[in-house]
């Protein structure tokens, strides 16, 4: 039988129910091509004249934006990003690192706030721009040393271990038993599904069009109409020699923005609005940093354990990020769940893996899924790999919001 509101635990009082009541995206740019030219604050200013349509008060009504980043400068970017879409100067303003996680991060803590009755209303999301993130740069111990260019910052200590992404992804690939071609045919199966819902227009009810130098831009870059299994096949691993990660079957860098209107349940339908993606529960989790492609799998088996009503098997919409293919494999083989449910319309293989903004991609998926097409009481999964060796599960449902 599958889980419902009433069966789930830890619900607060109806008044403080975070409900999700609309949520958009940018368009997927390839790093470096169609949103190369547009800093942070610019992919998130349309998003949020976007949902402040659907406010009766406007912006006066929120009590503050919560934005994930991972790559960007440091500094503020929910601040910035907040004041150049507009937004009232008293209006506060909070940025999320959590990696890969931040964008998911974000709407759980604004879900988490309307859960404390800290607040009613917020605006969470993630950004990213690998085209515009800036260089790092070590400082010199003296000035008769030159600084030192590197990639990223450290996630664990070097006695731990703390291998490049796709370094631990060829860990995961060899300790699980994922092979090649299992990896390769996943990749294959993620473009197909992102270049069907395209056709299909499954996307463009959530996606907020852009303009770059005059010109639109309304679609996701990456999907690949064209590839094929022999054309994977042809690619050679990246990351080691006679390894089976490679260029096809992990994820491309991308740009993108994901924003949410995050709301207690009784605001919600002061708001007129009929129906909604409940926040039912979320955990973390940390594993070995060597295989931090696995952090999803403790993160939900302990999701599974505070809601022992909740069954995977009954979970209508999974969005597994795709950081490798190897990973979701290995993830879903230790967890049990069947490949082909999820990303049931391509995931970040295809689509793209703006790191910040991910995880607030995959809700807007799911919210565009379930709340969107009325799929009311179905369940909801968003599932995530981090750097550093850590998971992040979150549930959601969609309700009726009038009339329940």
């Amino acid at each position: 039988m599958t889980a419902t509101l009433n069966s789930l635990k830890f619900q607060p009082a109806d008044d403080q129910q975070p409900v999700i009541v609309a949520a958009c995206r940018t368009p997927v740019g390839r790093a470096y091509g169609a949103l190369a030219g547009l800093p942070m604050e610019a992919l998130l200013a349309p998003l949020f004249t976007r949902l402040r349509a659907a406010l009766p008060d406007g912006y006066s009504a929120i009590d503050e934006v919560i934005i994930g980043n991972a790559t960007g400068g440091g500094g503020n970017i929910a601040r910035l990003a907040a004041l150049a879409a507009g937004l009232p100067l008293a209006m506060p303003a909070v940025t999320v690192d959590r990696q890969c996680g931040s964008g998911l991060e974000a709407v759980i803590n604004a879900c988490r706030l309307v859960q404390a009755g800290a607040g009613e209303c917020y605006l969470a999301g993630g950004v990213e721009s690998v085209s515009t993130a800036p260089w790092r740069v070590e400082k010199p111990a003296s000035l008769k040393q030159l600084p030192r260019f590197y990639a990223r910052a450290r996630f664990s200590p070097d006695e731990v271990g703390d291998p490049e992404m796709g370094i631990a992804a060829e860990n995961v690939a060899r300790q699980c038993g994922i092979s090649r071609e299992r990896q390769d045919a996943f990749a294959l199966r993620s473009h197909q599904r992102a270049v069907a819902a395209q056709q299909q227009g499954a996307f463009a009810g959530e996606i907020v069009p852009l303009a770059v130098n005059g010109k639109p831009v309304a679609v996701d870059e990456c999907p690949r109409p064209a590839t094929s299994l022999e054309r994977l096949a042809a690619l050679p691993p990246v990351f080691t020699e006679n390894g089976t990660v490679t260029a096809g079957n992990c994820c491309p860098l991308n740009d993108g923005a994901a924003l949410l209107l995050v709301m207690s349940r009784r605001r919600a339908r002061e708001c007129g609005f009929s129906d909604g993606l409940l926040f039912a529960d979320a955990c973390s989790a940390g594993v070995d940093p060597n295989l931090l492609g696995l952090g999803p799998v403790p993160a939900t088996q302990k999701l599974l354990a505070r809601q022992p009503a909740l069954r995977l098997d009954d979970v209508a919409a999974i969005e597994f990020n795709e950081a490798f293919a190897a990973q979701v494999l290995g993830s879903l083989d230790a967890l049990g769940i069947d490949e082909q449910r999820v990303n049931l319309q391509g995931g970040a293989i295809a689509l793209g893996h703006p790191y910040g903004a991910s995880g607030a991609m995959m809700v807007t998926r799911l919210f565009s899924q379930l709340v969107s097409t009325q799929r009311y009481d179905e369940q909801g999964l968003a599932m995530l790999g981090i750097a550093g060796g850590l998971g992040l599960s979150a549930l959601f449902q969609a309700i009726r919001l009038q009339g329940s």
